[in-house]
């Protein structure tokens, strides 16, 4: 693929998985434009970046944004929603419903708001792709209150938006990461919030996710090798939920 088949939007491309997708994106004859709130310090060549500044949860910022884009680099083929927040871990009693509203505003609402965006715009032309970035938290329960709901919705939204839209040309995809070895887990860690033998012992592989590994897989979604693939969640997790119950039985058998 190339030039206007192969664009494909990035959002919270200046860190974590969004910044894993350019190299992914790229290997596969793709091109990512890179989107993020925080400016870009740096991306891979052949990769866009857009210096504004992306606001995923401003209805106006997202239109206008995705129109800018379109009209500076051409139609876009692909779309990638990667941008999201975790907030602090509390008790239900003690979450604080700015905390909660932020964390609902970016990881859905925003999702929302550029598959709606960049999604419609693909449907006229008869073709494109989207891919949601949701999570393990959304198909467990996790003390993580907001994020943990908001990417349950983000599964159930490309579920709905796969099916509104397959038949216009356009398929939707979420991919869900495990523990992924980003900067914000690895801060985490740092503070105390998150443990990584906790994180690890459970999954079938015995180790956290590579950004690289989830960039991977929604690298083969978006792009045409996926072409009868919609509609689906694709775990990341080396093996987190495979795993998860196995303490219950006495632990793994081989470890």
């Amino acid at each position: 693929m190339s030039g206007a088949a192969a664009r494909i939007l990035v959002t919270g491309g200046a860190s974590g998985v969004g910044a894993a997708c350019a190299p992914a994106l790229l290997a596969a004859g793709l091109e990512p434009i890179l989107v993020d709130i925080a400016a870009i310090a740096a991306a891979p060549t052949g990769a866009l970046v857009w210096e504004r500044a992306f606001d995923v949860a401003d209805e106006e910022a997202v239109e206008a944004g995705v129109e800018a884009i379109e009209r500076a680099h051409g139609p876009l083929y692909g779309v990638v929603n990667a941008a999201g927040v975790l907030g602090k871990m509390h008790l239900a009693e003690k979450v604080q419903m700015r905390h909660w509203d932020r964390e609902m505003a970016i990881d859905l609402r925003g999702t929302f708001l550029v598959c709606r965006a960049a999604g419609a715009r693909m449907a006229a032309r008869g073709r494109g792709a989207i891919v949601n970035v949701a999570s393990v938290a959304g198909m467990t329960s996790a003390p993580a209150h907001a994020y943990a709901a908001a990417k349950a919705g983000v599964i159930q939204l490309t579920a709905t938006l796969a099916a509104e839209w397959g038949r216009r040309g356009v398929r939707v995809n979420a991919v869900s990461p495990g523990f992924t070895r980003t900067p914000a887990l690895e801060a985490g860690v740092a503070a105390g919030a998150l443990d990584r033998g906790s994180m690890t012992h459970p999954t079938a592989l015995g180790r956290l996710v590579e950004a690289a590994e989830v960039a991977e897989a929604i690298a083969w979604l978006v792009s045409p090798r996926a072409s009868g693939v919609t509609g689906i969640n694709l775990p990341v997790d080396a093996g987190f939920l495979a795993g998860a119950t196995w303490d219950a039985y006495g632990g793994f058998r081989n470890a």
